[in-house]
């Protein structure tokens, strides 16, 4: 499951880097069309690096694997895999209003699907399992969906700003979680 997950996490982000196109010219101003797109790509590729780095965590935490959790694990690939396209489309109309919300969809439906996998691991592991203890009550778990839900509508307001709260999500979560990594790291009782 973590080889076909890499697998395809390295294919997102090879996708999301052949959306940018090469200019047509030598001149550094032949960049400025490019600068919408490059900043989408940037966001991207650290929200799927968040994502791998925190998906790695938590599947060092997992003992078994279940049916469910393959599932739930395909469901967050599934969105993930969305990322190139919901990046070029923003990038390419340069933050337009539908766009930047189908973009803020696509976050919130892979924080979904992220959390949908680690409650899978929790049924399949049980109430105390390392996982469950480790994530604890997941404050960065339950506001980010509440900030993308936020963002979305706001994107038919002010693009910017909307893309201003998905930067900050991005934010809240660049330092990688390290509750898995203390929880692995305390001695067996």
């Amino acid at each position: 499951m973590e080889a076909f997950s890499d697998g395809m996490i390295a294919i997102i982000i090879t996708i999301m880097v052949l959306e940018m196109h090469v200019p047509q010219g030598t001149e550094l101003s032949a960049l400025k069309p490019l600068f919408p797109v490059f900043l989408c790509y940037v966001l991207s590729f650290v929200y799927v690096g968040i994502y791998c780095n925190n998906y790695h965590h938590i599947l060092h935490s997992t003992t078994r694997v279940s049916g469910c959790i393959l599932w739930a694990n395909l469901h967050l690939l599934f969105w993930l895999s969305l990322f190139p396209f919901a990046t070029g489309w923003m990038g390419e109309n340069h933050l337009a209003p539908l766009p930047t919300a189908t973009y803020g969809g696509v976050l919130l439906m892979a924080a979904i699907a992220y959390w949908m996998l680690q409650r899978a691991i929790i049924i399949q592991q049980g109430a105390d399992s390392l996982l469950a203890r480790a994530i604890g009550n997941d404050w960065k778990g339950k506001l980010s969906p509440a900030l993308y839900l936020a963002a979305i509508p706001l994107a038919f307001v002010n693009p910017w700003i909307a893309n201003g709260v998905y930067v900050l999500v991005a934010v809240l979560w660049f330092v990688p979680d390290r509750r898995i990594e203390r929880v692995l790291a305390k001695p067996k009782e």
